[in-house]
């Protein structure tokens, strides 16, 4: 893995080698300030705990898992640079490099994705799940994904678009999927997916819910918010179905799309 990271790392960058990971800015904790945002943050690093969370509990239908297995198969021992943009705490397989901003224990460059320290033209496959959101530049991300990826290289993002508001650490920006054709106009054979239309309604639904009865009160707006996604979570399999219905765009909870450079 170290050679090749060092293969496609462009050379006028600067970088310090350490515990594993190619570090090219240091992290701040203190961005990490709020306290439901400390609290995702712990369980991160428990990974089968947090997974859990995240396909159980969370109030959105996992699709994501489907076009994640595809895509792993599809470069499975192929040799090809794949490069998960915004990892987080996943680690998807072990010859995928690994890139965030935070050091979790997967990571392989902590880096500022707006200016990724990769050459032009290097990487076969970027993965780009739900981080457009918390960047406040996502233009500049389109851009550097575009850039690196290699003449034919394949994308596959996630964005959300009817989500509450979720830091990690921060949140700026929702895209319909219009807006999605517009911002990736750049790229070729763009496939835009609907994802987890039930979850649209059922994410803002306990949000509204924790805001009338937690009183302004963060700590048991916090509480209750864990509390009532586990006894709500079961109507997000809804989406089984509901998720392929023509009309699920104008209420999608997410897109998932595949495009190529």
């Amino acid at each position: 893995m170290k050679e090749k990271i060092q293969s496609i790392i462009d050379s006028s960058f600067k970088y310090e080698y350490k515990d594993g990971k190619f570090v090219f800015l240091e992290f701040d904790e203190d961005i990490v300030s709020d306290s439901l945002d400390k609290i995702k943050t712990f369980f991160k690093k428990y990974v089968w705990l947090y997974e859990l969370l995240i396909y159980i509990i969370a109030p959105l239908y996992p699709s994501r898992y489907f076009f994640l297995k595809r895509v792993l198969k599809q470069t499975k021992d192929s040799g090809k640079i794949v490069v998960n943009l915004g990892s987080g705490y996943t680690d998807l397989r072990g010859d995928i490099i690994n890139v965030d901003l935070i050091p979790y224990n997967p990571v392989n460059v902590v880096c500022d994705i707006t200016k990724l320290p990769f050459k032009d033209n290097s990487v076969d496959q970027i993965i780009n799940i739900a981080v457009l959101e918390h960047v406040p530049d996502p233009q500049a991300v389109i851009a550097e994904i575009q850039r690196v990826l290699k003449p034919g290289g394949r994308l596959l993002c996630e964005i959300p678009f009817m989500q509450a508001f979720h830091a990690s650490p921060y949140d700026f920006q929702r895209y319909t999927y219009e807006g999605i054709k517009i911002q990736f106009k750049e790229f070729n054979n763009l496939k835009i997916h609907s994802i987890s239309p039930t979850g649209g309604m059922l994410w803002p639904l306990q949000e509204w819910f924790v805001m009338l009865f937690s009183f302004g009160i963060k700590p048991l707006h916090n509480i209750l918010l864990i509390i009532v996604m586990c006894l709500t979570f079961p109507i997000k399999f809804l989406d089984v179905i509901l998720q392929y219905h023509p009309l699920s765009k104008n209420i999608a909870s997410a897109f998932i799309f595949e495009c190529e450079k």
